[in-house]
């Protein structure tokens, strides 16, 4: 049984044993004003004492304090857990977060924030309840509800005049969408002035591991469910400013922040300034253009493929044609299979059209010769995006980070740092199945977060088939693997193909 299987269980014990008003004393009619929900875009803010992943993360918060300060910080809805067992959560907290929302604005003179009842909500009757507590949304979680159900508790909140965050993450989630808003009372209830906003969690329930880029990867299939210009947030997983600008770069209509906001209260106006602030980039459109090309292949079990290391156009068109998503170009003339030596840029450079798989400049110093060569190829789109290999995060200017790019590290904690920066992708260069095992596991247990989705290092045509189907990764980098060892920097033919049959890419 899974967290979330235990989570449910415990709750259904207590709403038999204690019933729907877990025992608080609740107003019969709801006593305070609806706010509207996420209405533009913004950050939800949330009370929140502890997490199954985290334990106790901010036990003695004060949940009026805490909320009229998430108000001052600017935040257009305050989310407020009401689960007891595992997040420390009550009723009372939620009655309380209302009333904070009330005093800011009777203080201030500025609109109140939404409030969110944030919960494992099984029935409609739990919605009721919610709206006497003064909530003005309640979150429904598609994955733990049948879709009859769902649908009873979506009609159920509109006819409370709340608004409801439905949050989605599988396949299955999005079959439940389809079923609700293809009834006809639901017409027009999930576009931009609907009852109905879609949340998209990047922390997996089952295993706590994270996938900044998840949400991303749901949003054009929500709105195919759902019909319309739905409002789409991004939850969890974001711990600093860096990663709430990436997330607000992305498109999201608002960013649920919980425990980096109830441990940081000097950081709580930053968070929500970072990510109303965020511009689309380059960057945020490359890595917004390759979540749905995932999401166009999520059926197919093989993983995308890079040939790094070339250095001859025939290699890199083969490497094209039997497959490969990214082929990569040395820009590090302290490297064999530098790209800036012996003329093999010039030779490259008028045929660079011919190759239509991602093309990558690999780089270790930003401010080399080399380097800038290849930032500016980057910049005038003659290459797609830049590796930047193990060079340190505050080493690359704000500038470079606005190009597409991602990063390349050895070192699984220099991964998890660059990942809660904000990072899309990290490409972990391991070597050996025994490092590679530590990226497996409950993130509870292995104490890695995020989940570990692009792997290189020692992979060969041997031992390719057994590594995807170990860690079923989304890429896989290749260099000298295919090579012969006397022949560095030129591909062989037989490897290349040997390695895309084996790995599930190329069948003649």
């Amino acid at each position: 049984m899974n967290i979330l299987d235990t989570i449910i269980e415990k709750r259904r014990a207590d709403i038999s044993r204690l019933g729907f008003d877990f025992g608080f004393s609740l107003p019969a009619r709801r006593e305070r004003a609806m706010h509207p929900f996420l209405a533009q875009k913004g950050v939800i803010l949330e009370v929140k004492r502890a997490s199954p992943s985290k334990g106790d993360i901010s036990p003695d918060l004060d949940s009026y304090k805490t909320a009229f300060s998430y108000a001052e910080s600017g935040a257009r809805a305050i989310s407020c857990l009401t689960e007891t067992n595992y997040f420390k959560g009550t009723l009372a907290d939620l009655m309380n977060v209302c009333r904070a929302a009330d005093d800011f604005e009777a203080k201030t003179g500025k609109p109140s924030p939404a409030v969110l009842r944030k919960d494992f909500l099984l029935s409609a009757d739990e919605v009721d309840v919610a709206y006497r507590a003064g909530a003005d949304a309640v979150l429904l979680i598609a994955r733990i509800l049948e879709k009859e159900v769902l649908l009873d508790m979506a009609r159920a909140v509109v006819d409370c005049g709340m608004s409801a965050l439905v949050e989605v993450r599988a396949e299955e989630d999005l079959e439940k969408l389809s079923f609700v808003f293809s009834q006809p009372d639901f017409a027009g209830q999930a576009g931009v002035h609907g009852s109905f906003v879609f949340g998209v969690n990047s922390r997996d329930l089952a295993n706590f591991k994270i996938d900044l880029l998840r949400p991303s990867m749901m949003t054009k299939k929500i709105r195919e469910a759902v019909g319309g210009n739905a409002r789409i947030v991004f939850e969890s997983g974001v711990t600093n400013t860096e990663c709430a600008a990436s997330v607000g770069a992305m498109g999201f209509s608002g960013l649920l922040l919980g425990e980096a906001a109830a441990k940081n209260p000097d950081m709580r106006k930053s968070f929500v300034d970072s990510f109303m602030a965020a511009k689309t980039s380059r960057n945020s459109q490359f890595w917004q253009e390759y979540a749905q090309d995932l999401t166009g292949n999520s059926k197919n079990p093989s993983p995308k493929v890079k040939i790094c290391g070339l250095t001859r156009i025939e290699d890199a068109l083969l490497a094209q044609n039997l497959g490969a998503f990214f082929t990569g170009f040395v820009f590090a003339d302290a490297f064999p299979r530098s790209l800036t030596k012996d003329g093999r840029l010039e030779k490259l450079l008028p045929r660079f059209s011919e190759i239509k798989a991602k093309k990558v400049a690999v780089i270790v110093d930003t401010s080399s010769a080399e380097a800038k060569k290849a930032i500016q190829l980057v910049k005038e789109g003659v290459l797609d995006l830049i590796q930047f290999h193990k060079i340190p995060y505050e080493n690359v200017s704000a500038e470079l980070l606005e190009l597409p790019h991602y990063f390349a590290t050895n070192s699984l904690e220099e991964y998890e740092k660059l990942v809660s920066k904000g990072e899309m992708r990290v490409l972990l260069d391991l070597h050996g199945d025994e490092d590679f095992s530590k990226i497996k596991g409950d993130a509870r247990t292995s104490g890695f977060v995020y989940e570990a989705k692009w792997l290189a290092g020692g992979i060969t045509p041997q031992n390719a088939a057994e590594l995807v189907q170990k860690y079923q990764p989304e890429l896989i980098d290749v260099s000298g693997g295919v090579e012969d060892k006397d022949k560095i920097g030129i591909k062989n033919e037989d490897k290349l193909k040997q390695l895309m049959k084996n790995a599930g890419v190329f069948y003649e």
